[in-house]
């Protein structure tokens, strides 16, 4: 079975998302379901149809985050010797070498990459390109845009 790579953050998010799930939001949708069938004929009741589809989302949000857990591995960078090089969990600081702006990402699991806090999967292309590199060193990045290269500036263990 495939492992996939989680931070310790990740794991944490999504264990949180299933206990509020299965504690607050499970029983509040049961007890709407048990309302609205109070209500009478379930073939024309809205408040019934828009519970039971509410039922569907959270059942399968529920067993999603699950399967997620139980095929995680997750990796605990601090844990891991710095050896200056970009590996999962690390936070690069790079250049583009031909505008020089300044971006930091984040590289992490797919489920927690978010382009608004600067989080990128370790499939993405730039992730990709960013592995197993160091200070330095300048990576050629295969975006479906085009190609660019950036400069690593910094490697942190955060």
């Amino acid at each position: 079975m495939q492992k996939y790579p989680m931070t310790v953050a990740g794991e944490q998010a999504l264990r949180d998302e299933l206990e509020k799930l299965k504690k607050e939001d499970r029983p509040r949708i049961t007890a709407a379901i048990a309302e609205a069938r109070e209500h009478g004929d379930l073939k024309e009741n809205a408040e019934y149809h828009a519970a039971r589809e509410q039922q569907g989302f959270c059942e399968g949000r529920i067993q999603d985050i699950e399967a997620k857990l139980s095929t995680s591995q997750v990796i605990d960078v601090t844990a891991i010797p710095q050896s200056g090089k970009v590996i999962f969990g690390t936070t690069v600081k790079i250049i583009n070498i031909e505008t020089d702006e300044e971006i930091t990402y984040k590289i992490v699991g797919e489920d927690e990459a978010s382009i608004k806090e600067n989080k990128i999967s370790v499939t993405s292309p730039i992730a990709r390109a960013l592995i197993g590199k160091e200070v330095g060193d300048v990576a050629l990045v295969r975006a479906p845009g085009g190609e660019m290269e950036y400069e690593i500036d910094s490697v942190l263990h955060i």
